[in-house]
């Protein structure tokens, strides 16, 4: 019997969300990544196959380089300002896999206070 890990896991319920997430020009996706060392998060337009936003702890403008609940606040934050003056107010959240909790959940939140909706 062969074992199936984590990451698989995780990948599988991934492609199950794709099959019913996909942003478009007025509705682009908010697409959430976390490696063991950063958060990224990115604005994209499936119909045009074009990233619009994009911030993680990688950039200049955020302050610490971890991939822990308050480095995910301060990225959620981030993208949603860098939205606003890229015009777009409303997004579809694809939360890459993870469940709705700790890092996912404070980037969602951190973006809805920041004025995205979703």
């Amino acid at each position: 019997m062969s074992t199936i890990n984590r990451k698989e896991i995780r990948q599988r319920v991934h492609k199950r969300i794709r099959r019913k997430v996909t942003g478009t020009a007025s509705r682009p996706r908010l697409a959430v990544y976390f490696s063991n060392q950063h958060v990224y998060a990115q604005i994209i337009d499936d119909v045009a196959r074009r990233t619009l936003v994009s911030a993680s702890t990688l950039d200049k403008a955020s302050e610490k380089a971890q991939a822990n609940v308050e480095c995910a606040r301060n990225i959620g934050a981030l993208i949603a300002e860098r939205a606003k003056a890229a015009n777009i107010g409303a997004v579809v959240f694809d939360r890459g896999g993870h469940i709705y909790h700790g890092k996912v959940k404070a980037l969602a939140e951190a973006a809805r206070e920041a004025g995205l909706q979703f």
